[in-house]
């Protein structure tokens, strides 16, 4: 009897948090776990992309599985999440502000507008917003992600010529952030910004769009089905990604050039380094690694959707319509008493 007695009084607590949590606040937390466990379950193919996007020539020439074999033997297993670390740093946030700031920017729309439809046009604007203002306050851990990944350790490679190659090699996320910073500033840890606001407007957009789309023509006891989730997330991510890939691989292409041979031709603005990819390299390299893109995005962004969604109902977050008419209510709630206080 004490035992439940206990356990009762701690699921009220429990309750009393829950409904002492702003809606925000429920939907950052809600956010940063689906964005931290989608990452983390793909983070070996994200290093076997990333490798590929940048043109590492040991790895281009090998393949997938073989990169994979490549891996496996010069680092072990702990190189298929070298960069985990600062990708998780950066996907918590990152996922957090983009959830949470999409609720805000189609709450806001709604209740700024309130003429305008509740259709998938506003999921794409609100997811575009949403991305572009996550990308803003988390750039600089996606560049050291980059790095850390890009960079493959192992014995010290010998030139021709009998010289130690040089390459940059970082210790760890400080580090990283250390060295770039003291190298380049601020400007430094932000290089490669531009294309990845071109890039996740559109697909931030788009993967809004296409989900929520999606889900309208779900019947409605299936909407909470994880398989149906899991489906919708899939489709969302493959279209919207397929859409915005060469833009990812400039970013990254320009992220990681401090680190290339000197001889490499210096990468300056987006449309630039877009035309100068497709001249020297070939418009297949805008492509590059883009099936084993599909491979992650197809995972990643439907554990992401699915455990928002599972999220989002553990925490009590009401649904899209639902929220609207709380934060109206606590809005004219607030306005009350300072009416009559006046």
């Amino acid at each position: 009897m004490a035992k439940k007695g206990e356990e009762r009084e701690m699921g009220m607590s429990f309750d009393g948090i829950l409904q002492s949590l702003p809606l925000f606040a429920k939907e950052l937390v809600a956010g940063g776990v689906a964005g931290g466990l989608a990452k983390t379950a793909v983070a070996p193919l994200e290093r076997v992309k990333i490798l590929f996007q940048t043109r590492r020539a040991e790895f281009h020439s090998a393949g997938l599985f073989g990169s994979f074999k490549k891996i496996a033997k010069t680092e072990g297993i702990i190189g298929f999440y070298r960069g985990n670390g600062a990708s998780v740093a950066r996907i918590v946030p990152y996922a957090a502000l983009h959830y949470m700031t999409y609720e805000q920017y189609r709450r806001w729309i709604i209740n700024s507008f309130p003429g305008i439809g509740r259709g998938p046009v506003l999921d794409l604007v609100a997811g575009s917003f949403a991305g572009g203002t996550a990308v803003l306050f988390t750039y600089p851990l996606d560049l050291v992600r980059t790095k850390l990944a890009y960079q493959v350790v192992g014995p010290p490679k010998v030139h021709v010529k009998g010289l130690i190659n040089t390459e940059q090699i970082y210790s760890g996320i400080l580090d990283c952030f250390s060295k770039t910073y003291k190298g380049l500033g601020l400007r430094g840890l932000y290089r490669g910004v531009a294309p990845s606001l071109y890039g996740i407007f559109p697909y931030a957009g788009l993967k809004f769009y296409f989900y929520e789309e999606m889900k309208r023509h779900v019947p409605d006891e299936q909407k909470k089905n994880i398989m149906v989730n899991l489906v919708c997330g899939s489709v969302a991510g493959l279209l919207g990604q397929t859409f915005t890939y060469p833009l990812d691989v400039v970013r990254r292409q320009m992220q990681v050039q401090r680190l290339l041979a000197s001889n490499s031709p210096e990468l300056k603005g987006t449309m630039e380094t877009l035309i100068m990819i497709a001249k020297n390299q070939g418009w297949k390299q805008l492509f590059s690694g883009l099936s084993i893109n599909y491979m992650k995005v197809v995972p990643s962004v439907a554990i992401g959707f699915t455990v928002y969604d599972i999220m989002k109902s553990s925490l009590r977050v009401p649904s899209h319509d639902e929220a609207v008419v709380e934060v109206v209510t606590n809005k004219r709630n607030t306005q009350t008493p300072s009416l009559h206080s006046q």
